[in-house]
């Protein structure tokens, strides 16, 4: 299959945008997720850029249990992301419009990693900004949990895999958690 990723990548941010121009419902952590919550864990989350669906209340409820949460650190394109906790929630701006933490606390090794995407289909390939942070980031911890984070009109009915994109565990949305070959 042939697809033209810039050209998708576009027309999805305008249905994310358009989309989230109206209120919509907050998306609410699944079992998987809460079930999977240990005291002591890192989850490993972000904080939205425009249209993105917020993970506060997956953070909410790491918290809860006494999970902690860690954010990533992007230097450029080409530099692998690392994953820092940010003591006292402090951020800083990052390349790309990112808020992050400063970077000068020692990376940590995430148990889940909460991960935003612009595209995704029922099998849980994603479709990210195209500088492969994530995929590298998974194929570096692939022990942790990688749960994808969207809005429901972010789904296609399929996505090209090039041989280094990894699937996420499992998908969550405003109206369902999408898991790996339940649709099939």
């Amino acid at each position: 299959m042939t697809v033209d990723k810039p050209a998708l990548r576009s027309e999805l941010r305008r249905l994310r945008r358009s989309f989230v121009a109206h209120d919509r419902p907050p998306l609410m952590p699944p079992g998987l997720f809460l079930n999977a919550l240990r005291q002591g864990m890192i989850v490993a989350s972000y904080v939205p850029v425009g249209s993105e669906a917020d993970p506060s209340r997956f953070e909410a409820a790491a918290i809860r249990v006494g999970a902690m949460l860690a954010w990533p650190v992007v230097v450029d394109r080409e530099s692998p992301i690392q994953f820092h906790i940010a003591p006292g929630g402090q951020m800083v701006e990052g390349p790309f419009g990112l808020r992050q933490p400063a970077g000068d606390s020692a990376p940590v090794v995430p148990d889940i990693i909460l991960t935003p995407l612009l595209g995704f289909d029922s099998r849980c390939n994603r479709l990210g900004q195209g500088a492969g942070h994530y995929d590298r980031a998974f194929a570096t911890w692939p022990e942790a949990l990688r749960i994808g984070i969207a809005w429901s009109v972010q789904q296609v009915d399929e996505l090209p895999c090039d041989p280094w994109d990894m699937p996420l565990d499992a998908i969550v949305t405003e109206t369902e958690l999408i898991l790996p070959g339940a649709a099939e």
